[in-house]
């Protein structure tokens, strides 16, 4: 029985936890985390009373596997880094903390309860900081964030399947539970209860993010030998791109090549060793296949108005499924050495280091030329209205995209541009209703233009961007620009096309109001 004080310690300590002032901010989170504490401590009690009555012993052993604690600090190293540049993830830390306590004694009472020791280690770290990385509730639903994680387990624990001669759980914890409350989320239309865009959208905030990314996960690549599906997913990603901006003229994802919360996932979310192939092929058809879902369910959420980060996450479950299909074929077809470009002889037979080798040649290769860090073409809104004017394949829907989204970070100027265009009806359904309440918003915000918009329905005023305007438009995805000076403000802007400012800096004064 004294194995049981381990989960009642840290029963308690969740609800010590509930204390600190980040939870004691808001009551449905205090709630959340005693309601929490009362199922784990309820279920101690009955495992308790049951094995006193049948003499029934849990144990658990203390097992350290290199799989979960490296990776752990691989992903502890991303919220750090991460973490920096919006503060938000730091805030978030002692719920990361409740959701790891939680994992421990859930994860623990559900292997008793199966009658089988527990292996304590580092096991739910790697978990719960996957879960987090992509998707996390408000605090007014946080107690959410709690059945997600017992989901996760319990999938890991009861979905299963005979692979190799083993029993083994079919799909990566974390992303079972993703995929599935994506799909409930997606279902219900409930997006907005989570931090789900805002943590897709808020990434690229880290300088050189995707360079963190690539170096980091080479270190996951290096012990777990899953290079292969990493860099065949972003290779894959990066020329199916490719083609799609050479035929059409546009970039296929909005401001960059992959986005950055995609190419996370790929170090970081499929690369699972228990749940992907094992033969060098197989991990090969793997990485394409997840590049290839993440492509064509980033187009149907975007044609059905969901949000388009959940593509990454609704793949993975589908991937998992398909492992043991995957190894069959690619065995039935002696695949084994069929990519291990480095012979045997050579640095004990380790091909892996060949794969890393090209992998970091072709990451940069492509960051010479632009691909990952720094300006892409779809950061530029002119670049939007001018591929809009001749026509280009989805552009003028990709436009008010963005001139939507700036509008919610308080960018004046494209609340107003954006109910001129369902004023005017020409690039979308004219919605007057709609058109005011963002010309509304601009005016809130001091933009003439917009008050005199609304002032006059017949009218549709227009203006360049005011300074702060541009402090917004022109963050390429980044960190805010407030420090920049307006020398420099206004340099970059001409940088990105906006005719007024080359002006500017050419010694002219702004244009005036355009009507």
């Amino acid at each position: 029985m004294a194995a049981f004080k381990f989960p009642f310690v840290i029963s308690i300590s969740l609800i010590i936890l509930s204390f600190v002032p980040r939870v004691q901010g808001n009551s449905t989170l205090v709630w959340s985390f005693w309601a929490a504490a009362a199922a784990l401590l309820l279920w101690q009690a009955y495992l308790l009373f049951n094995s006193r009555n049948k003499n029934e012993e849990h144990v658990f052993s203390v097992v350290l596997r290199p799989q979960h604690y490296i990776q752990a600090m691989v992903q502890f190293s991303v919220y750090a880094y991460w973490g920096y540049y919006w503060r938000p993830v730091y805030d978030h830390a002692w719920l990361m903390l409740a959701q790891l306590l939680f994992a421990y004694t859930f994860d623990m009472l559900l292997a008793w309860s199966r009658r089988r020791e527990y292996s304590l280690g580092f096991g739910p770290f790697p978990i719960i900081f996957s879960i987090n990385l992509f998707l996390w509730f408000r605090d007014d639903w946080f107690y959410m964030q709690f059945v997600m994680i017992a989901v996760g387990f319990m999938g890991k624990e009861y979905v299963r399947w005979n692979r190799d001669g083993r029993s083994s759980h079919i799909f990566n914890p974390s992303a079972f539970a993703l995929g599935l409350f994506s799909l409930i989320l997606i279902a219900t239309n409930t997006t907005g209860l989570t931090w789900g865009q805002d943590i897709a959208s808020t990434l690229t905030l880290a300088p050189n993010i995707y360079t963190f990314l690539f170096l980091v996960g080479l270190i996951v690549m290096y012990f777990f030998s899953i290079t292969l599906v990493a860099s065949m997913a972003a290779i894959t990603l990066f020329g199916v791109s490719a083609l799609y901006s050479a035929s059409t003229g546009v970039p296929y994802f909005l401001d960059s090549e992959i986005p950055a919360a995609v190419f996370l996932g790929l170090h970081l979310l499929i690369t699972d060793p228990s749940t992907s192939p094992r033969t060098p092929l197989g991990k090969t058809f793997f990485g394409v296949l997840y590049a290839l879902g993440v492509f064509g369910l980033y187009t149907l959420l975007g044609a059905m108005g969901e949000p388009t980060f959940y593509d990454k996450l609704l793949v993975v479950p589908l991937l998992n499924l398909s492992v043991i299909a995957i190894d069959r074929a690619v065995r039935s077809i002696h695949s084994t050495a069929l990519l291990n470009v480095w012979k045997e002889s050579w640095l004990g037979g380790r091909a892996n280091l060949a794969h890393m080798s090209i992998w970091i040649v072709l990451f940069a290769s492509m960051s010479l030329l632009g691909k990952t860090d720094g300006k892409h073409q779809g950061d530029s809104l002119p670049f939007w209205e001018q591929a809009c004017a001749g026509n280009l394949s989805n552009a003028c829907g990709r436009m008010l995209q963005l001139e939507a989204t700036y509008c919610a970070d308080n960018a004046a100027w494209a609340c107003n541009e954006i109910g001129a265009h369902y004023r005017e009806g020409i690039i979308t359904q004219s919605n007057q209703e709609l058109s005011m309440a963002y010309f509304s918003r601009g005016c809130e915000l001091k933009f003439r233009a917009a008050c005199l918009n609304i002032l006059d329905t017949e009218l549709v005023a227009r203006e360049v961007p005011h300074e702060l305007d541009l402090r917004l438009l022109l963050r390429e995805g980044g960190q805010n620009l407030m420090t920049l000076s307006e020398q420099e403000l206004y340099e970059r802007a001409c940088e990105h096309d906006w005719v007024f400012a080359c002006a500017r800096t050419g010694g002219a004064q702004s244009t005036r109001t355009q009507i």
